[in-house]
């Protein structure tokens, strides 16, 4: 496995090189809830600081500027309210895209990642794809959801895991991967879709519809794994080794081994960052408003990151601030 072993070489040797900023500022000044810096101050880098920013857009949305390219994962930017953190929650909840919110935010797009097809990943998918005119990456049922909100065939690509994307600055790797489990062993609105629909109302109307991971790697960058739901196949993810994994916080504790199997699966990455903790039917402001509950899970989260891997930095995110890995 020469090639392997020839990625973790090259991995290893650029941990004591690594520089993760927020908005410009060095990893030695602390974000709010980030894992105190280590001792060794970060050696200068060669790539133009900047270069490459990821901006977190709650849940598990993310926005990634690779130079003047834009790509976007599990945009939700409408963060329409469903009752699910003040109760009861409404499975028919009306679908509503809040153009307000999301235009001034989405100027550009060339891809959008899409982990699976619940409201909170992809309600306004088919919104940004057709204001954008960027092609959209998903499981097949979210290429027939696509093909329900009118966007044409031609930009929408089916994945399913295995298939290596090359855009040039920047490849994408598709991984198959889960669905996080609630208490009762089950998921929220499963099933997949194998031809079009109707055009969705509800939210019941988007169903998990299957899960990938996708792994960004940056000519010239780091390699960023990002997950929409808290389970893994970890067989899948042999050989990846990112420099930086995005991992969704568990709801549940009804899968089994989740962060031992998850990080090791990704080799220990230098960086670890939380994403899904928030509630994401709040208004995108910092502070990111958390449920009492999504605390405690969150910090019982970074503990277990530190004890598992206990050489890789956990990083808090806050709400469109630039991080630069």
């Amino acid at each position: 496995m020469p090639n392997l072993d020839r990625r973790r070489f090259l991995r290893d040797a650029a941990a004591t090189t690594a520089l993760v900023s927020a908005g410009g500022l060095a990893a030695g000044v602390a974000t709010p809830a980030q894992a105190a810096p280590p001792t060794a101050a970060p050696a200068p880098t060669a790539r133009r600081k900047g270069a490459v920013s990821f901006r977190w857009w709650g849940t598990a949305g993310w926005r990634v500027d690779i130079g003047d390219r834009t790509v976007l994962v599990d945009p939700f930017l409408s963060r329409i309210d469903t009752g699910l953190f003040t109760g009861p929650f409404n499975t028919q909840t009306r679908l509503t895209v809040r153009t307000d919110v999301i235009d001034p935010r989405v100027d550009k797009a060339l891809t959008v990642l899409v982990t699976h097809t619940h409201w909170d990943h992809f309600m306004d998918v088919p919104y940004i794809a057709e204001r954008t005119g960027a092609r959209v990456f998903g499981t097949l049922t979210a290429y027939h959801l696509g093909l329900a909100y009118g966007l044409p065939s031609t930009q929408l690509s089916a994945v399913k895991g295995g298939e290596v994307l090359d855009f040039g600055d920047h490849t994408v790797e598709v991984v198959g991967s889960l669905h996080s489990r609630n208490p009762s062993y089950s998921v929220a609105f499963p099933g997949v879709l194998v031809t079009p629909p109707p055009q969705p109302a509800t939210i019941a109307d988007l169903p998990e519809g299957d899960t990938l991971g996708y792994l960004l790697r940056v000519d010239g960058g780091p390699s960023v794994y990002f997950t929409g739901a808290s389970d893994v196949a970890e067989r899948n993810l042999t050989g990846l080794a990112p420099d930086v994994a995005m991992v969704a916080m568990q709801n549940a504790t009804t899968t089994g081994d989740y962060l031992p199997r998850l990080l090791a699966g990704l080799d220990y990455p230098k960086v670890v960052v939380p994403v899904h903790y928030d509630n994401f039917e709040t208004a995108l402001q910092n502070p990111p408003t958390v449920a009492p509950t999504d605390r405690t899970r969150l910090n019982e989260m970074i503990a277990a990151i530190r004890r598992i891997s206990p050489r890789s930095r956990v990083l808090v995110p806050e709400y469109e601030t630039a991080y630069h890995f």
